[in-house]
């Protein structure tokens, strides 16, 4: 089914977004994600973390251990410029998505 990796491929695109501006560990990439979409953006940790070690995997995001900002030890996660070209692919893809979904969405039937 077409839509059936919708949401892998938003959380992934969310992810890379995250780190746009820099390194984050994982539990700030899901903060960022909460906080910069209003609320209802929630990514729950079985979901992030298996697509933190996908991104990585697919060398899209590199991973060094560093510590946080209340002194724990973290692994930080950053885009590498593969990561980067994915971005912009994936962000193209999603506007048009959105623009063809709105377009049928605004459109009375029989018109």
């Amino acid at each position: 089914m077409a839509g059936s990796n919708l949401f892998t491929g938003t959380l992934d695109m969310l992810i890379l977004k995250a780190l746009e501006g820099g390194p984050l560990h994982g539990y700030a990439i899901g903060r960022w994600i909460r906080e910069t979409g209003g609320g209802p953006l929630r990514v729950e940790e079985g979901a992030l973390y298996p697509a933190l070690h996908r991104l990585k995997k697919a060398a899209l995001l590199d991973a060094d251990w560093g510590q946080t900002e209340t002194g724990r030890q973290a692994k930080f996660y950053e885009l590498t410029s593969e990561g980067e070209k994915q971005l912009a692919a994936e962000t193209a893809r999603w506007s048009e998505h959105v623009g063809a979904v709105e377009a049928v969405l605004s459109t009375e039937r029989g018109s």
